[in-house]
């Protein structure tokens, strides 16, 4: 089941990139908000991913790395599991910008054609991989 992301149902794998109090604010001043502040002096990049895989039969993990996935163009799913269980993977409609938070098993799959998507981490990413043993792909119906 792809989900929607909210602040709610994506709490426990990281962070929306957004504005909490958007709308609770006029219309006639800028709003700035720091969605995630990571403490201590890490060097970071900015990647550009152009994603075209429709199937994928592994997710990975950095321990030592938040990880932005903010959507250009195209629509992708992404998936994400706290724990190595098959059974707690989950997959969301990446129709947003979210921040992963360290540690969380994740992979992307486009539904149409390339999509791109803008990635911010530190700037040496040190990857693990999970082999699922099965394929997990974009013929999914959003809800």
């Amino acid at each position: 089941m792809i989900k929607k992301i909210t602040p709610q149902n994506f709490k426990s794998f990281g962070h929306i990139i957004h504005h909490p109090q958007k709308d609770l604010h006029g219309r006639d001043k800028n709003l700035f908000h720091i969605v995630l502040k990571e403490e201590g002096t890490v060097g970071w990049r900015i990647a550009y991913l152009i994603v075209r895989d429709r199937i994928i039969d592994k997710l990975e993990q950095h321990l030592e790395t938040f990880e932005s996935f903010e959507p250009v163009s195209g629509k992708a799913l992404l998936y994400v599991a706290r724990e190595k269980d098959p059974k707690q993977i989950h997959c969301f409609n990446l129709d947003k910008p979210v921040i992963l938070d360290k540690g969380i098993w994740h992979g992307v799959v486009t539904l149409n054609g390339d999509s791109e998507i803008k990635i911010t981490e530190n700037a040496n990413v040190d990857c693990i991989y999970w082999e699922l043993g099965f394929c997990l792909n974009a013929g999914h119906k959003i809800e």
